[in-house]
Parts: structure tokens; C-alpha cells; sequence
């Protein structure tokens, strides 16, 4: 293993890491932050909560701080992310490793006014992180100049595609100065990301965490067949086990999200809704609750969920069976976070098996079956084996196995989830210097 220690860090990010007690650096961060402090371009296949934003973060702000310019801090750095929770957690991770740098820092995202955001961008920002809405909204306003951008970040790339971007990274990509050193990070490496990769990547280090096609060990994964209209009945059965300390749960659209939530806390389980249609402050607030331990459950869409990353999320449930394989590993990496061990319970009804059958296709991996739970499917039930378990031959009445849910999955605004802006830092500055040259 490799530790922080052994990286060539400037004496504050090295205090900063050491404040954090990090010790020993994650596979991505071994691999990524070596080439890029020497200026190389970066194409990462990591999932969150592998350390990637570490990975991007700390050279990025040594290259800042070793080259500073004078006067008003200009954007030198720009972090382009799908989704405001994920923006406000890079902002948060900022506020972490640059504590003790003279830098400027903010987060900007849809769905609040922009005035502070505003204001803050005349005042100067060194490094923002953006989603894409509200990045080409302020842009073509004439709030936002990229003419100095050193640094380019495409994070959650595969998310970004799925949510519709790709007109929006091509906007952006065209407002660059092209000398300017580029990092793409995603959690899977489609052919379509390897071509946006070679679209601006100048032969990159290709670096490779975790394959989307497998899952973390230390997960167990079980499957509980049971009728759609049980599943509300068996997710409170389930939660009464005191051994579920928190938990989270993904519906495939917003209104199910909403029904679940209703359903908890009628019974008096303490939940809570996030999705793309919650207002910002009811979703910081539920996020909050859940963060804190006010809230044992979280109820999220697959829109809402990248950037809920939460320590000692004990189990995560697919309430309803997702229609991209890809979405379970995503979903479940919410658990068994930094070596620990985590559960994943996925509820299938008659209408899901196709889904099932192509995330274990994906996994390689048969998820263990739940058969002593009170609402199991009959075995009579066709398509069913004695097993309880339906056959592989099974499918869902006979729809599109991608589409084959009652209602359609929640699909993101051009800002994939907007969030408000979170702080902007300054730490104590120094008297400005030359500006250096980058290798």
C-alpha cells in the first residue's frame, strides 16, 4: 500500500491530508495523482466512493498554489458534474483540502436565485464547479468567463451522458483555451465515453478502479420476490430489524418516491424523499437528516442519488429493480463504503425479472434468494420454479425489458438536479507572485 506520505505535496495539502488522518492513498488515488502533478491528462473508470475526488482534487490545488497570478482570482479550474448534490460534496471536499491555501472556491447550480453566485463570480473564483445549466446559463449571461481555464473536470461522465449533456460538455468544451490539461472520470467506460475521452483528452493515462461490470465484495446482495402491491407491507417488515441502522431506498420514478416516503412515516419509521422534483431546501434538509442520523431512511430517484455519499449506510434497497443494469451497481455502492461491510436487499415483482436477469448478467453474480418472508410469490405463480425463483425464460408481459415499469423513470432537467451554491472560501491570502509557467 501506498501512503500520502510518498506523494511530493506542498506542506499545506500535506497538513490537510494529515488533519483528515489520511494514511494510505485508495487504488485511484495511487494511480491518478502521480501523472497528473506531471501535468498529464487523466481518463479515470472509478465509482464514487473510491477516493476519486481526492484524486482530482489535491493536484489540481498544487498547481494552483506553486503558479499563482496577480491580482483578482480568475477561473483557472472548472469541475463540471451532473448533479448539485455532487457538486455541493466536490465544494465541501474544497473547503477540506484547500484550507489552508490562499484560494477561492465556489459551487454554482439551477434551481435558486443567482445573485450571491453572481456576485461571488465578480468578486473572483480560482477553481468552480459547475453543473451544466446553470455554467452555460450565467455564461451567456456574461457572468462567466472560461478564457483562463487551466484545469478541466468531466466527473461522473456516464451520468452526464445518460442525463442528456452531451450538447451541453461540447458548449463547454468549445469555451476552453485549448492548452489546458483535461480529466475525465467515470463510473463505467461505454464506447460512447471513450469517444467524448479521445474528443479532448491529449493522450491520456488511462487509469482503472473498480469495473462498473463488478460489484464490492464485501456487499451482500439478496433478492425477495414479492407482488407489487406487498412491496410497501414487506420494506416495513423488513425495517423493523433494529440491525438496520440506516438505509436507503430507490424507487425508479418521483411520485413512487413520494408514495414510499408516505407510506414510512405513517407507520413511523423516520424517512425522507429526495428527487428532482423536491425544492433545494427540502432536499438539503433530508440530506442533512440523513447525514446526521435524524433520519434513518432516505428515499431517492437514480437522478437524485449520485453524490449522497454517506458513512455507515448500513443497506440500501431496490424498492423497485432499476431498467439499467448499471444503475444496481451504482445504487448499492452506497453501502459497504471505505472497507466496510454493507447489505443490499432488491425487491422483484412479477414485472421486474428481465431487469434481474440483466444486472446479474452484468455482476456475474446471482444475487441470493429470500424465500421465508412473508409475502414470497407463490410458486404456482407462471413462470415460477419450485425454487420460488422465476425462470430465466420469464418476461415481463411481454414489453421491452428497458421499459417495462408502470411508470417512466424520473428524468433530469438540463441541470441534472440543481442545487444552491454552497460557500465561497478564502483562506488567508498571501501577497500575489508571478505567474509560472505549467510544464
Amino acid at each position: 500500500m501506498t501512503s500520502f506520505d510518498s506523494l511530493d505535496l506542498i506542506e499545506p495539502l500535506q497538513r490537510a491530508v494529515s488533519a483528515e488522518n489520511y494514511q494510505t492513498l485508495t487504488p485511484i488515488q495511487a494511480q491518478a495523482i502521480p501523472p497528473l502533478l506531471e501535468g498529464r491528462d487523466v481518463l479515470g473508470c472509478a465509482q464514487t466512493g473510491t477516493g476519486k475526488t481526492a484524486a482530482f482534487l489535491l493536484p489540481i490545488l498544487q498547481h494552483l498554489a506553486t503558479d499563482p497570478l496577480p491580482g483578482k482570482p480568475v477561473i483557472r479550474a472548472l469541475v463540471l458534474t451532473p448533479t448539485r448534490e455532487l457538486a455541493a460534496q466536490i465544494g465541501e471536499f474544497f473547503e477540506t483540502y484547500g484550507r489552508f491555501l490562499d484560494l477561492y472556491h465556489l459551487v454554482i447550480f439551477g434551481g435558486v436565485k443567482q445573485r450571491a453566485q453572481v456576485a461571488a463570480l465578480r468578486r473572483g473564483v480560482d477553481v468552480l464547479v459547475a453543473t451544466p445549466g446553470r455554467l452555460l446559463d450565467l455564461q451567456d449571461q456574461g457572468y462567466i468567463d472560461l478564457n483562463d481555464v487551466e484545469f478541466f473536470v468531466l466527473d461522473e461522465a456516464d451520468r452526464m451522458l445518460d442525463m442528456g449533456f452531451i450538447r451541453d460538455i461540447r458548449k463547454v468544451l468549445r469555451l476552453l483555451h485549448e492548452d489546458r490539461q483535461n480529466l475525465l472520470f467515470s463510473a463505467t467506460m461505454p464506447d460512447s465515453i471513450v469517444k467524448l475521452a479521445s474528443a479532448f483528452l491529449d493522450d491520456p493515462v488511462r487509469v482503472e478502479v473498480d469495473r462498473q461490470s463488478t460489484t464490492v465484495e464485501i456487499i451482500l446482495q439478496k433478492v425477495l420476490f414479492v407482488t407489487r402491491p406487498d412491496k410497501n407491507r414487506l420494506l416495513r417488515h423488513l425495517l423493523k430489524d433494529p440491525e438496520i441502522e440506516s438505509a436507503i431506498v430507490f424507487t425508479r420514478t418521483k411520485h413512487g418516491a413520494n408514495r414510499v416516503t408516505k407510506n414510512l412515516v405513517q407507520a413511523g419509521v423516520e424517512a425522507a424523499a429526495i428527487h428532482g422534483n423536491k425544492s433545494q431546501p427540502a432536499r438539503q434538509r433530508a440530506l442533512a437528516g440523513f447525514k446526521s442520523g435524524n433520519l434513518r431512511v432516505l428515499v431517492a430517484t437514480d437522478v437524485a442519488s449520485r453524490g449522497i455519499d454517506v458513512d455507515g449506510v448500513s443497506h440500501v434497497f431496490n424498492y423497485d429493480l432499476p431498467n439499467i443494469p448499471e444503475n444496481y451497481v451504482h445504487r448499492i455502492g452506497r453501502t459497504g463504503r471505505a472497507g466496510r461491510e454493507g447489505v443490499a436487499i432488491a425487491f422483484c415483482d412479477e414485472t421486474e425479472t428481465a431487469f434481474l436477469r440483466d444486472i446479474e448478467k452484468l455482476t456475474g453474480k446471482a444475487l441470493e434468494v429470500v424465500l421465508d418472508h412473508p409475502w414470497h410469490l407463490p410458486t404456482a405463480m407462471p413462470g415460477s420454479s419450485k425454487s420460488g425463483r422465476p425462470h430465466s425464460s420469464s418476461k415481463p408481459s411481454g414489453r421491452n425489458t428497458r421499459n417495462s415499469s408502470r411508470e417512466r423513470p424520473e428524468k433530469s432537467p438540463r441541470d441534472g438536479g440543481r442545487k444552491h451554491s454552497g460557500p465561497r472560501k478564502r483562506s488567508r491570502r498571501k501577497p500575489p507572485g508571478g505567474r509560472g509557467r505549467r510544464d
